[in-house]
């Protein structure tokens, strides 16, 4: 159970490189995954960053799969 008087900390945002570590993939697939599948990502400057939970549920609806990896 949460203490309510402690302050939940957000999770922090991913890199590119940590990203395609979590999710198994090479880093030129995740900047191909925003182009071309709508991969949820935030531009920082000049940097690309990611939120877990975003990506999670990303993975999740099927969205990273190609179409030929998709039933029916």
């Amino acid at each position: 159970m949460s203490d309510p008087l402690t302050p939940s900390v957000p999770e922090r945002w991913l890199s590119v490189d940590e990203l395609a570590g979590y999710l198994g993939i090479k880093r030129d697939t995740v900047y191909k995954w925003i182009i071309r599948r709508s991969l949820p990502a935030h531009k920082a400057g000049r940097l690309w960053k990611f939120r877990r939970d975003e990506v999670d549920a990303w993975v999740k609806s099927g969205a990273a799969a190609s179409k030929e990896d998709k039933i029916g």
